[in-house]
């Protein structure tokens, strides 16, 4: 991917607080699927439900992110679709190949030995779907579980596809970004509004089903906020206090159960905020080692969170006897939390980076970029 100058459009190239916030966002989306798992008795919190929506806030990072790397190529004119769509490919598709073998092997295994999986959610042609990553681009009236958090990479991969036509918009519109912002939440509320209608829910929900509508508008609310961020200045202490009130405003309506599109709505500040807060270069404990390193394994924690959750109970309900819809005690999530954060770091440095450095080396002809870029 092409080097971003530390000025370049007023941001420094590494956005540490950024990727910092890719950890606390993946972690709320595991203690989302964790709160399912125990026993209701115990209590439950409505920020954690709330925290499936994480993969909104992700899809506007994408597109913030993206803007930030690409956006000085396209504008200059040098911007390669093909070195892109290969940049993408080592991006998603190391751990997810990785993840999506490993589940392939658990379900064979699994069936060999008699142990039962749901036949709808895990069909052939649901793992084909899931391999290239199309499984969230068209109607479906069952989920797939083959890697199941996946459906937000065919959603990405989507956007991907389309990011030229994303990226002429936003160039379009350069020295009007709030116009840019104005076409994205009007595109969410329309295709919100459509989407009610056809599916009967609201658009934060889709997944499996036209889960790539999801994306769409708020791609673009990314790049947007991108736009926004790179002409203005705020002084250390300013960024800190926006974003400590983005934060709390986005833990308050999650903690009342506001309307999931009022939640996703409040993310976009969050975004920004913290985005100002890593142009300061002064993020603090945001951009600390394990803060970051964090982040950047957030990415094989989300993926890999899922099949070692089903993994875990499929064995324990057959040792122990009973069905594998179970409610698991606290120390066991807690146990499993903490081995699902080890495989996940273990996933990011021996599979993603080098499984990223090497398509790209052989893809590309060149060296890989530093790590700073995406």
């Amino acid at each position: 991917m092409t080097s971003v100058s530390p000025t370049r459009e007023g941001y420094p190239a590494d956005l540490r607080a950024l990727t910092s916030l890719r950890a606390f966002l993946a972690v709320g989306v595991v203690l989302f699927h964790y709160q399912l798992q125990w026993d209701p008795a115990l209590g439950f919190s409505p920020i954690i439900e709330r925290s499936r929506l994480a993969v909104d806030a992700f899809f506007m990072l994408s597109g913030f992110i993206l803007a930030h790397v690409y956006g000085p190529a396209f504008a200059a004119g040098t911007f390669s679709y093909r070195r892109f769509i290969v940049a993408r490919i080592a991006r998603l598709y190391p751990l997810h190949l990785a993840v999506l073998g490993s589940v392939l092997v658990m379900v064979i295994v699994a069936r060999a030995a008699g142990v039962q999986y749901d036949p709808a959610t895990y069909t052939a042609e649901g793992f084909f779907k899931t391999l290239l990553l199309v499984q969230a681009w068209f109607p479906s009236l069952v989920g797939y579980n083959w890697s199941g958090p996946s459906w937000s990479l065919s959603a990405e991969w989507f956007a991907y596809l389309l990011f030229p036509a994303y990226a002429l918009i936003a160039m379009k519109l350069k020295t009007r970004p709030w116009a840019l912002l104005f076409l994205g939440v009007l595109g969410f509320v329309v295709i919100d509004a459509i989407y009610g209608q056809v599916f009967g829910k609201v658009l934060p929900r889709a997944e499996d089903d036209m889960g790539i509508l999801r994306i769409l508008p708020e791609f673009l609310i990314g790049m947007a906020l991108y736009g926004l961020g790179r002409r203005w200045q705020w002084s250390r202490g300013s960024a800190i206090s926006a974003s400590a009130v983005a934060t709390l405003c986005l833990l308050l309506a999650m903690q009342f159960s506001l309307d999931d599109r009022l939640v996703v709505a409040l993310a976009a500040p969050l975004i920004l905020t913290w985005s100002m807060l890593a142009r300061t270069a002064k993020a603090g404990p945001l951009s600390a080692p394990l803060a970051v390193f964090s982040g950047e394994a957030s990415f094989a924690l989300y993926l890999v969170h899922m099949p070692l959750l089903v993994a875990y109970k499929g064995v324990a309900s057959e040792l122990r006897g009973i069905d594998s819809s179970f409610y698991m005690s606290p120390l066991e999530l807690a146990g499993l939390f903490v081995v699902t954060m080890v495989v996940a770091a273990a996933l990011h440095l021996g599979v993603e980076k080098p499984g990223r450095r090497w398509i790209r080396r052989r893809f590309e002809g060149r060296a890989t970029p530093p790590s700073g870029t995406v």
